[in-house]
């Protein structure tokens, strides 16, 4: 199964993984595995959220009894001082742009933990190894980016206890499910990540915090109308390490869809949604390349033709037309892959009679295809297949199933037909 992410409204741990939890048949057991973890402390609340009239799934974590309230909280032991980089990370609490924010509030103990801790904590987990893996692999992403802006090392990166520990059960959850649900790939749309400006401990901060900046570099993300910090950290490293592609909706059969909610309220439904589907075609590009002929035979059209076949051309077909004056004319038209796009351009220029061309850039969905052997009475017949989730098509190619036919002086359809017989 494929996996489409809608972030219009920004990306964090718990809204992740409250979009992924609506997915799956069986809740219960993703419960059941989480609780095995016995992670200390902590206690997973799973509770019905509504959010603009859409109801969806919001998931908070408790750590001793305190809920983390506002932000993956991020800070560095460094030089003997405590520097304590408080964004207001988490996009499903209140995005107040200007509060401070009070350590003492979110926990008694000042429980730190090393980048390495953590590691070790993830790997003692009861996990397949494979899940553990991506989760290590996430949060290489935030240790990376928090040491960067601080001009540091991971090794002088430390988490405090309330905050490090949400953020593990969001990370180990947001994997875990990825595991449990079979994702073979994972795309999301452009990134929502809100503007403004955030109060730290120590200053105001821009929207988007420079750690979530940091992570996000190379993927699209845009700022919207919504002020405030919509994309904390930890889910911009979700979605860096697990999405493959970001951009438009590609075509879809829709199985389930699942809602994942903050916890503000905003004019927008404060929600991230997960589009579990099949394909019902592979997207890709290609370009069209067209010229019109009224002054070359149909002998000088033909040679053309052959030459781009046979230079990567994906297609070549011409078309009637009627040109200027009320001449009758020739449309010549080739479709190639963009590192062609050049060069059968300079082609078609070459060996016609026109004076330049016209290039247009066409999105198409094509179905998977595979080419298969057959045996017949008259020898291997190559066969092209091609399926989508409803179909299944198959075409003797028809190079194999000429040569036979010449070969044993029988009439083509007559291969064919025993090509097709043997699929």
């Amino acid at each position: 199964m494929k996996l489409y992410l809608d972030c219009g409204m920004g990306a964090s741990g718990n809204m992740l993984m409250a979009a992924l939890y609506e997915l799956l048949p069986d809740k219960s057991l993703f419960c059941e595995k989480m609780n095995r973890l016995r992670l200390p402390g902590v206690e997973i609340i799973y509770s019905a959220s509504i959010k603009c009239g859409i109801t969806g799934t919001h998931i908070s974590v408790k750590i001793a009894g305190v809920e983390e309230e506002s932000h993956d909280e991020y800070s560095l032991h460094h030089n003997h001082h405590d520097h304590d980089h408080d964004h207001d990370h988490d996009h499903n609490h209140d995005h107040d742009h200007d509060h401070e924010h009070d350590h003492d509030h979110h926990h008694n103990n000042d429980r730190r933990y090393s980048y390495k801790e953590i590691l070790t904590l993830i790997q003692s987990l009861d996990l397949p190894d494979n899940v553990k893996d991506d989760a290590a692999g996430v949060y290489m992403i935030i240790g990376q980016a928090e040491a960067k802006v601080h001009g540091t090392s991971l090794d002088e990166i430390h988490f405090h206890e309330v905050g490090s520990i949400d953020a593990v059960v969001d990370v180990v959850g947001c994997s875990l499910l990825v595991d449990m649900l079979g994702l073979t790939e994972i795309s999301a749309s452009p990134i929502h990540v809100g503007f403004g400006k955030v109060r730290c401990e120590h200053g105001i901060l821009p929207v988007p915090a420079p750690a979530t900046a940091e992570i996000l570099q190379g993927i699209p993300i845009y700022s919207g109308h919504i002020e405030g910090e919509l994309c904390t950290p930890t889910g911009a490293a979700l979605l860096k390490h697990f999405t493959k592609n970001f951009g438009p909706m590609p075509v879809m059969s829709v199985n389930k869809i699942g809602y994942g909610m903050g916890t503000k309220d905003f004019p927008a439904a404060n929600c991230l949604r997960a589009f579990l589907y099949v394909d019902t075609g592979k997207s890709d590009t290609v370009f069209e390349i067209s010229c019109n002929l009224d002054d070359m035979t149909a002998e000088g059209i033909g040679a053309a033709f052959d030459i781009l076949l046979k230079n990567e051309a994906l297609d070549v077909y011409t078309t009637s037309i009627m040109m200027k004056k009320n001449r009758p004319g020739t449309m010549l038209s080739c479709l190639c892959k963009e590192d062609s796009c050049n060069k059968l351009a300079q082609l078609m220029i070459k060996h016609t009679t026109t004076l330049g061309v016209r290039i247009k850039k066409h999105e198409r969905i094509i179905t998977e295809r595979e080419i298969v052997t057959v045996k017949t009475q008259y020898g291997e017949i190559r066969i092209k297949k091609a399926k989508d989730s409803e179909t299944e098509k198959y075409k003797p190619e028809y190079d194999d199933v000429n040569e036979k036919a010449m070969l044993h002086n029988v009439p083509f359809q007559t291969v064919y037909n025993a090509a097709m017989k043997n699929i």
